[in-house]
């Protein structure tokens, strides 16, 4: 059974957007070769703290599905590289239901009356 899955990335900001988009390539191959992960390009940004010694990082937020048993090996792949600085993997729940403004259902109440 696949999962959504959410990916932050912040790559040293010295590298070039084409070597990002080579990593980006290379670890989302180990996802499966079905995977096609919505990816979004931040780009540069400050850090809120130097992490590593670095003031900036290049940011990129990919969404994707895969199956939860390839994630060690794609988060091992993901470690061993020392261009990322930091990353962060988080499961995609369902999306929430629509929220209804409470005013909307205190007339609807009235109505019936």
């Amino acid at each position: 059974m696949t999962r959504r899955y959410e990916v932050v990335y912040i790559f040293d900001a010295a590298l070039d957007e084409a070597a990002i988009n080579e990593r980006l390539t290379r670890f989302h191959a180990l996802l499966g070769a079905d995977v096609v992960p919505a990816l979004n390009h931040w780009g540069k940004r400050q850090l809120a703290f130097p992490i590593k010694r670095r003031e900036t990082g290049y940011y990129v937020i990919a969404q994707f599905e895969a199956e939860p048993s390839v994630l060690p090996e794609f988060e091992r792949a993901i470690k061993l590289d020392e261009s990322v600085v930091r990353f962060l993997t988080v499961l995609k729940g369902p999306e929430p239901p629509a929220v209804v403004p409470t005013a909307a259902v205190g007339a609807a109440e009235d109505d019936d009356s």
